[in-house]
């Protein structure tokens, strides 16, 4: 045996696999994404691989555990050395898919391309755990899971923030590899520090005589492991469906998530105490608002879920630290855990898409976590009052919440004003007063989210005016009063149409006739002939078909069949029918759908892609602008629409044009704040628009000669591209959006 238990080796040990193995997801995908492209499917692939990978690697752990520690480590350390083979990490070669095979050829590009070392690394938490273990002055091993979750989330935060912006992903992958070696040396050092130590499976340092945990037991694991797993999932959905959508917005729950597994597994009794308090009332006043779709956005409601998601994750992975087996059973415990995550995302991530129209996932998994929190009585009112029989108090008081709950549910108008607030506070009351009784705790935040938005929210999944798909959720609405109907990918708006008579046809919201896009399109003859050609990627509601001319030859790009099928719709939008109706709509990621046709195909390419909050990178590196100027005939014009809340985009495109020498400009369209039709009726919005082309004469003839930026807001002015001193144009190697990110619009949201 070792002089000391050398607890330090062991937390570093863990601490660099957690940190490579949150490094390993982001860096890959960014590899892949040029080959594979946007799609769901390829994404929902890669989720389940990751995921298969982490439970195996930690069925592996638990199955090394049989052996003694000398066996294990000779095996462990053989398996690090052969993945090592792997390294550094790429895209593996191999044959494309045949069409259809697409849903197995990518699981197997991203096993063959690092499906061995994800595998070896992802079983160092469990592994070491159990070798610390292995000396009886060690102590508690659990404790080191919490420092296994502080590296993960060391590895989430410092991708986007440190490496991404900094390296090209070929240094990524070195570097990865750097971290490869050291964590080969942390792991043969644990090795030697436990190397005489003779426990194995059936007798570890404590708690060898302990039975083996029952079935309902480890049942009881898998549930309390897959509750928060969803929760944190369906709540970054619902925020950015229903909520706000902001860039990077993905990064807070997951972040939450790991870092409650890291308060749960320490000794900070007095601190998980509090939350366990807390817990059950904050997952009320929050949880209740969990059926809400029409917040209108607000940072408030969105700060409370990531609250209640941070404080109930923290609970129920306190639970399961005070539910964990003796270290005899240590590995069993991890594997049914992971097992627990696996499951819970994959409730959220793809059954929910699947089986609901809107978020469902989201309440039906506040109330899971509601049956499962432990419930300290909060105001244990039958105690003061010294009632034997408490029952018929809780019937009468859930009657009156149910009550409650009815007339906010009638009266619900998106705000807690008037009586609203006093039917909303009688309903949370009750929750707060029954926190005792689990089947009437659990019925009263069912009450509560009925009553704030929810029964508007079922209502509006009857009338077929909500689809969702993998991408989201979209819904469509009527605006009577407007003559309006819109359509909204949750908070953000894809497409308008107006429905008074004479109108219906007229272009709306970013492409109205003084955009960027209107006045190339509108020139569309002028510039290229009566039979010009045209494609367009991002279809949206299908607004643009109605510049097609006669005689026009155009191609629609559009990532999502859902988007499709909306609008083709006539019932929704007519744009489509009555424009553009034997338009070919091809579905797929642009870049490879445009990559597959033969050059010079298009006069116009419109690329509508970077409006949302999440823009597709891969759309705009040099060889995706490669693939665009290979589908242009000579002369062609590329048309990018860059509108975007939260990033500049400028300065992107700028660097672009610079290094292939093309002339750019951009159309600064101010129409949604200046005409006063968009004032009445906001059918037209302010938009930005770069055009770009090979051949300077096209320019000329497109823009009538650039005018100076002070002039941009006048009609049918294009001005030159604001470019940035020392901006590194983006590869497939290399972008980053941290450095266009605009930050007092992120903080300034409200």
């Amino acid at each position: 045996m070792t002089q000391t238990p050398r607890r330090w080796l062991f937390v570093l040990t863990i601490l660099v696999g957690s940190f490579l193995l949150f490094q390993v997801q982001p860096m890959v995908a960014r590899m892949v994404l040029p080959k594979l492209g946007g799609a769901p499917a390829v994404w929902n692939s890669a989720m389940l691989v990751y995921q298969a990978l982490l439970l195996g690697g930690y069925a592996y752990a638990h199955w090394l555990g049989r052996f003694e520690i000398r066996r294990q480590a000779m095996i462990h350390i053989a398996l690090f050395v052969l993945a090592a083979l792997w390294l550094p990490l790429g895209i593996a070669q191999i044959a494309p898919p045949a069409p259809g095979q697409e849903a197995l050829w990518v699981p197997l590009l991203l096993l063959a391309s690092i499906g061995p070392v994800f595998f070896v690394v992802s079983a160092q938490a469990p592994l070491m755990q159990r070798w610390f273990a292995a000396d009886s002055r060690a102590g508690d091993p659990y404790y080191l899971y919490a420092a296994s979750n502080l590296g993960s989330f060391a590895g989430l935060i410092s991708y986007p923030a440190l490496v991404e912006p900094n390296m090209p992903l070929a240094m990524q992958s070195w570097g990865w590899t750097g971290g490869y070696a050291l964590l080969l040396l942390l792991v043969a050092a644990a090795a030697a520090a436990r190397w005489n130590s003779h426990v194995v499976h059936e007798d570890v340092a404590a708690g060898a005589d302990e039975p083996r945990p029952t079935l309902r037991r480890q049942l009881h694991w898998l549930l309390i492991a897959a509750v928060p797993s969803g929760l944190m999932l369906s709540t970054t959905t619902h925020l950015t469906t229903d909520i706000v959508a902001m860039p990077l917005l993905w990064v807070l729950p997951l972040g939450l998530y790991l870092l409650s597994f890291s308060i749960a597994f320490s000794n900070a009794e007095s601190v998980k105490g509090t939350f366990r308090v807390l817990a059950p009332a904050i997952l009320l006043i929050a949880g209740g608002q969990a059926l809400l779709s029409t917040s209108g956005g607000t940072m408030l409601i969105a700060f409370m879920s990531l609250v209640m998601l941070f404080v109930v994750a923290t609970t129920l992975h306190d639970y399961l630290h005070h539910l964990r087996p003796s270290p005899q059973y240590l590995t069993l415990f991890y594997l049914i855990m992971s097992a627990g995550g696996v499951l819970g995302g994959l409730f959220a991530a793809l059954i929910a898409p699947l089986l609901f129209d809107w978020v469902y996932e989201h309440p039906i998994l506040v109330l899971a976590a509601a049956m499962l929190l432990p419930l300290p009585a909060l105001f244990p009112w039958e105690q003061w009052l010294k009632i034997s029989k408490p029952l018929p108090v809780v019937l009468l008081l859930l009657a009156v919440g149910a009550f409650a709950s009815w007339k906010l549910a009638s009266d619900w108008n998106g705000t807690f004003n008037g009586l609203n607030g006093l039917w909303a506070g009688i309903t949370l009351a009750v929750g707060l007063l029954v926190i005792g009784w689990r089947w009437a705790y659990v019925l009263a935040i069912a009450m509560l989210m009925l009553g704030v938005g929810g029964v508007e929210t079922l209502k509006n999944s009857t009338d077929g005016s909500r689809v969702r798909s993998y991408f989201g959720v979209y819904t469509v609405t009527e605006d009577a009063y407007r003559n309006q109907r819109r359509l909204a990918h949750g908070t953000t708006l894809h497409g308008l149409q107006r429905t008074d008579a004479g109108h219906q046809l007229e272009p709306t919201t970013y492409y109205g006739h003084k955009s960027g896009v209107g006045l190339t399109l509108d020139k569309a003859n002028a510039l290229a002939g009566p039979n010009a050609s045209v494609g367009i990627v991002g279809l949206g509601a299908g607004t643009l078909s109605c510049y097609r001319r006669p005689g026009q030859a155009w191609t629609i790009f559009e990532i999502d069949p859902a988007m499709a099928k909306i609008a083709r719709d006539p019932s929704k939008f007519t744009f489509i029918s009555k424009c553009a109706p034997d338009v070919p709509i091809v579905i797929g990621d642009a870049r490879l759908q445009i990559a597959k046709l033969p050059p010079a195909q298009f006069d116009i390419l419109v690329i509508d892609a970077f409006s949302s909050d999440a823009i597709p990178l891969h759309l705009l590196t040099e060889e995706a602008i490669g693939i665009y100027a290979r589908a242009l005939k000579p002369g062609g014009i590329l048309l990018i629409h860059i509108s975007n809340r939260f990033f500049d985009l400028e300065p992107v495109l700028a660097a672009e044009a610079k290094a292939r020498g093309w002339s750019a400009a951009i159309r600064l369209d101010p129409s949604g704040a200046t005409d006063p039709m968009a004032r009445d009726y906001g059918n037209l919005t302010s938009s930005n628009w770069v055009a770009l082309t090979a051949t300077p004469e096209r320019m000329q003839q497109l823009t009538g000669g650039l005018k100076p930026r002070k002039q941009g807001s006048k009609d049918g002015v294009w001005v030159p591209l604001a470019s940035r001193p020392g901006f590194t144009r983006w590869t497939d190697d290399y972008s980053s959006t941290l450095p266009i990110l605009l930050w007092g619009h992120l903080i300034g949201k409200t």
